[in-house]
């Protein structure tokens, strides 16, 4: 199950924030500096830690403060981060997490 819903406009909604966007904005090759809570450049590969608990929109789970998510990808779009928890692919916002 993916993290991020299609929505009748064809544009895309996060399920953990609610957040829409245009499925078609932003050049994938052109992602600038991501970089973390503490301003320390993300890459990549990186492991990062949540700083912040995050509930997940339509569940009564959260993310909570400390889970770290290894091998990270940058990705272009508002939520900078894809990564995988338990085999299930999220993504997130960099300021809501620090590098490992």
């Amino acid at each position: 199950m993916s993290d991020i819903l299609a929505t009748a406009s064809g544009d895309h909604e996060c399920a953990t924030c609610g957040h829409e966007w245009d499925a078609a904005a932003g050049d994938p090759n052109d992602l600038g500096e991501i970089r973390d809570a503490n301003g320390t450049l993300l890459q990549d590969g990186d492991a990062v830690v949540l700083v912040k608990g995050l509930p997940l929109k339509g569940s009564t789970n959260m993310l909570k403060v400390g889970t770290k998510f290894a091998n990270i990808r940058i990705v272009s779009g508002d939520h900078e981060i894809d990564t995988k928890i338990n085999g299930q692919g999220i993504l997130l916002k960099a300021k809501f997490v620090k590098k490992a």
